[in-house]
């Protein structure tokens, strides 16, 4: 373990054996950090915190502050980080509340650019790009592979479905559905991310019918419930359009128009 002289490590931290901790940064009682990580210099991770392996955290973040929320009565909620995430300046991170599900958590291979913010009780998936200046309100869910543009902002109980992207300054007020990219303020759809899906190796045909349920959804002057029938029914013969049935069940804002 390489402690800088001027760190303040809680002893009853749980630290592996070859976490490396900066200048200046103060680790509190209740945190754990796994195997690999790297803790730049003047970070604060504090609260009930678990942090996986190989995790890079840059200089001047806060990890497991307290939320941002007065309802909040000092209930031992919960930071979750998981594996290979970078985590760049300036970061912000907050603890979840009771009145959800007691965590915030942020999943695996996540590259998350200066001054994010993550407000109490966020569900960030994997390999997301979080862009400068990113701010989640509370309780935002955002599915695996969601790209944010800089400076975007997103409402609280916002859900951003797998795949998709905002747009620089995007202003997030409703659940954006898988796939699609977004944009403005407020943000409205502007079609779909189909170079990111080539980049993970969609076939032409999957982004096709992905487009063709994005057409079904917005272009057909379609009643969203009769839109969301027939996008579950070419889902039978389209099984890479599973997400968007997955996300209508799980959408309660309505979605961005």
């Amino acid at each position: 373990m390489a402690i800088h002289s001027t760190a303040i490590v809680d002893p009853r931290a749980r630290i592996a054996a070859d976490v490396e901790i900066g200048a200046y940064s103060i680790i509190g009682p209740d945190v754990e950090i796994g195997a690999g990580t790297w803790v730049g210099p003047h970070v604060v991770i504090e609260g009930h915190t678990s942090i996986g392996r190989a995790n890079r955290i840059f200089q001047f973040c806060s990890l497991g502050a307290v939320p941002q929320d007065k309802k909040y009565a000092g209930e031992p909620t919960r930071l979750e980080i998981g594996d290979n995430n970078t985590i760049r300046e300036f970061c912000t991170f907050n603890i979840g509340t009771a009145q959800d599900a007691g965590v915030t958590r942020l999943g695996n291979d996540n590259w998350i650019m200066a001054y994010v913010h993550l407000a109490h009780d966020c569900q960030v998936g994997s390999h997301t790009i979080l862009a400068n200046n990113t701010t989640l309100a509370g309780h935002v869910e955002i599915g695996d592979w969601v790209f944010l543009g800089g400076f975007t902002s997103v409402h609280q109980f916002a859900v951003i479905g797998e795949h998709a992207m905002t747009a620089f300054a995007s202003a997030v007020a409703q659940d954006v559905p898988p796939f699609v990219t977004a944009s403005g303020n407020r943000a409205v759809p502007s079609g779909i991310n189909s170079e990111g899906l080539k980049r993970r190796g969609y076939s032409p045909e999957a982004i096709r019918a992905i487009r063709n349920a994005y057409k079904t959804l917005y272009r057909q002057g379609l009643a969203y419930e009769e839109a969301r029938t027939q996008i579950a029914a070419a889902a039978q013969a389209h099984p890479e359009l599973a997400p968007f049935v997955r996300f209508f069940e799980r959408s309660e804002r309505g979605i961005i128009r």
